[in-house]
């Protein structure tokens, strides 16, 4: 790589980039450009002679992954060293982990034991596969939590666990034992309607790439440089992935912060990234901490606080930024002056010239969000809650079902979804004696009506193999008949009709590619949507979201609100305290909440907050004295609708 394209890096980053053989490791601090490291680390494989389609990079949310892509692509395009240009088809395959899966499991459907057009269950999707599963083994879905069945079979999946190995461990207890009963039938129920769920991706992918041996050595030399970025989020599956698809010049570059990891509950583990150097002895390890994104201030008070970890490998974050205002701090009466306090400073905020996109408000658990999205709202403050998501709508739902029932007729659940939807005089009875095989009992009419169900189902797989995805997706609106209904719908019926039209909208982004590639991505990517990639960047408004939804994000200014001993830190419930290891995760994610400011931070807790209907009183989070008093001011604003809390201030009280 020439020096010009160099010259925008730091020393060390531009080691990362020019150690290209053998393991890597890059310990890489929030804000460090680790994106742009990696892309310009690709840049140079391609430009020392390596194929551009040789090499993989992996990261977590379909947000990063279209980040890089596009930062790796732009790169590529504008080095004008290089001797030609990079066609589509041979560009880096840039992708989330369960992108992969998907894409490796489509490509080896017969090696893996499946049906090349699979439907892909969101979790909602799999909770009501549990619900008939615990129907099937007379249990009551309203007594057994079907979400939690799920959560525990989505662990042990993560932890690459079969159905059967869980059954022969024979776990003790009432619950696992109900989902010993569960969890056969669950799977049966996939298998019936050729669907896969969101841990099937990963572990079928690792059992094939295991299990098979050329399946295994054809995906080794397909990709030779293999890069992965938030190791440290990796799970035991996602790891033994990397693990497989290493070949033998070990040509791995994996990149994460250890102060990062955040996402134990679901089955990251940060020993992956710990023993990363056992795994790979003689493994390159570059350290990143020049921080660009946040002001001297707020990396000075971040440092102070995650130094107090002992899991962690030691990094000091600086920056050439500002020093920067003072983090500020707010002590509340209740939740409801504090949601008040926030949103009127918002408000000040945005009349002094600060975008309302570049704010975040944070808090710990998604309960807080119901108080702050009220105070919004009477404040007329623009918002935007991460959370509630565009496929997770009936509307969208219902069109993404008939898409797939249309190639996949043997899911069961997506034509009991549509067979209905809008209303075709087709009954309950009626989809019980269908569904149970007694279809051939039907009144000649509404045989009649089946037919031309089924026809409409063969008119959009038709469809589907000759024209755009998007016009597909609007070819299905209109020929359902759900168009019609949503015009005859009132005010409601208008809202979901611009949601099926933003469907179309969304769709248009596949419309360059062949259509049978277009609907496998776009049904893909349907599927595998997270909160991030509800984010509009076009919209005006404040963002409303987890500390853990906002990993990865930045915003000039950042509310972090509900810092309360038992809120954050988090308490578990009918617990005392919380393991070592818990309360070194409570503080990481405090961590990524104080990191993900540039500018300003400004800090809230309550003296009373109820939570589940329990009114009780509050001590500020120890977090805040974390924070070196010179870094701290109180903030002095009262232009809101709320008391203030009339304590003393807070770096005046023992604790």
């Amino acid at each position: 790589m020439s020096g010009n394209l160099l010259q925008n890096l730091n020393s060390e980053q531009k080691r990362a980039v020019m150690a290209t053989e053998g393991p890597v490791l890059i310990l890489a601090g929030a804000g460090a450009g680790k994106t742009k490291t990696i892309s310009e680390r690709i840049r140079h494989l391609v430009h020392s002679g390596v194929a551009p389609e040789s090499i993989l990079a992996i990261t977590f949310t379909n947000k990063a992954a279209k980040e890089m892509r596009e930062r790796v692509e732009r790169s590529l395009a504008s080095d004008q060293d290089l001797n030609r240009p990079i066609s589509m088809n041979e560009r880096p395959f840039v992708s989330t982990f369960h992108s992969l899966g998907v894409h490796i499991l489509r490509e080896q459907a017969h090696n893996a034991g499946l049906r090349r057009q699979f439907a892909i269950f969101d979790r909602d999707d799999s909770k009501k596969v549990v619900k008939e599963a615990l129907v099937r083994v007379n249990l009551d879905p309203k007594v057994h939590d079907p979400g939690k069945i799920m959560s525990l079979i989505s662990k042990q999946k993560g932890r690459g666990i079969t159905v059967e190995e869980w059954v022969s461990m024979g776990e003790e207890g009432y619950f696992a034992d109900v989902v010993a009963q569960v969890w056969p039938h669950y799977e049966q129920i996939l298998a019936r309607d050729n669907a896969l769920d969101f841990d099937d991706l990963l572990l079928k992918t690792n059992n094939l790439l295991r299990e098979n041996k050329s399946v295994r050595d054809y995906y080794r030399n397909v990709w030779k440089f293999i890069h992965i970025d938030e190791y440290q989020d990796t799970n035991r599956v996602q790891y033994e992935i990397s693990q497989l698809l290493v070949g033998d010049d070990r040509n791995i570059c994996v990149v994460g912060d250890i102060d990062q990891n955040i996402y134990s509950w679901r089955g990251a583990d940060i020993k992956n990234i710990m023993a990363f150097e056992e795994d790979y002895p003689n493994a390159t390890v570059i350290t990143l901490e020049e921080n660009y994104r946040s002001t001297k201030t707020i990396l000075e008070a971040a440092n102070a606080v995650i130094e107090k970890n002992k899991v962690r490998r030691k990094k000091n974050l600086f920056t050439s930024n500002s020093s920067g205002d003072k983090i500020s701090f707010k002590g509340l009466l209740d939740e409801v002056s504090e949601a008040n306090f926030i949103a009127s400073k918002a408000k000040k905020l945005i009349d002094s010239g600060t975008p309302a996109e570049e704010m975040a408000v944070l808090y710990r658990a998604n309960f807080q969000s119901r108080v702050l999205e009220e105070a919004f709202m009477n404040s007329g403050v623009p918002y935007q809650i991460l959370g509630t998501r565009f496929f997770e709508r009936k509307e969208v739902k219902d069109i993404v079902s008939y898409l797939r029932a249309s190639l996949n007729p043997d899911c069961l659940a997506d034509m009991k979804r549509i067979i209905n939807t809008p209303a075709r005089g087709i009954g309950k009875t009626t989809i019980v004696k269908i569904f149970g095989g007694g279809g051939e009992e039907l009144p000649h009419a509404m045989m009649s009506k089946l037919a031309n169900f089924r026809a409409l189902l063969s008119k959009i797989a038709e469809t589907s193999k000759q024209r755009k995805v998007s016009e597909t997706i609007y070819f299905i609106i209109k020929e359902s008949g759900l168009e019609d209904e949503f015009k005859d719908g009132g005010e409601d019926g208008a809202d979901r009709l611009a949601n099926a039209y933003e469907l179309v909208n969304f769709a248009a982004r596949y419309d360059s590619l062949n259509p049978e590639d277009g609907i496998n991505q776009f049904l893909t990517d349907a599927a595998l949507q997270s909160d991030q990639d509800e984010l509009k960047e076009d919209k005006k408004a404040v963002r409303l979201m987890t500390v853990h939804a906002a990993k990865g994000l930045e915003f000039d200014v950042v509310f972090i609100s509900g810092l309360e001993d038992g809120l954050f830190p988090h308490a578990k419930m009918n617990t005392e305290h919380l393991t070592p290891g818990e309360a070194e995760e409570e503080r990481r994610l405090f961590y990524v909440a104080l990191t993900r400011a540039r500018k300003k931070l400004i800090l809230t807790y309550a003296q009373v907050r109820t939570v589940f209907g329990r009114q009780s009183v509050s001590m500020p989070s120890e977090f805040i004295m974390d924070i070196p008093e010179n870094l701290l001011e109180e903030d002095s604003y009262e232009g809101y609708d709320g008391e203030s809390s009339g304590r003393r201030p807070l770096l005046e009280i023992d604790f």
